[in-house]
């Protein structure tokens, strides 16, 4: 089963809660599917949020699901590009 998160304007550690609450309700009710986290209206983003995605990539292949980014773009599409992240899960750009 397909999932998305929506992710704010600003993706920083003030959004780890709901992020990690949204997550963890989607790998207990689904074995395998996709996580698709909707960066439409990111415009900044830090380490706290790029260690969010890696943790949330670590417990989902834990649970047999796979995460994509989709709709990235300007500055959170270069410091997720800076960071390799395209080598870890697949970016879609916006």
């Amino acid at each position: 089963m397909n999932s998305t998160i929506s992710v704010p304007e600003r993706f920083d550690f003030s959004f780890h809660k709901s992020f990690t609450e949204q997550y963890n309700q989607i790998l207990e009710n689904n074995k395998g599917g996709l996580i698709t986290l909707d960066f439409s209206k990111v415009l900044y983003l830090d380490s706290a949020a790029l260690g969010m995605v890696v943790l949330l990539k670590k417990r989902a292949k834990a649970n047999g699901c796979d995460v994509e980014i989709a709709s990235a773009k300007g500055t959170a599409l270069e410091v997720l590009e800076i960071a390799n992240f395209d080598k870890m899960v697949t970016i879609r750009k916006g």
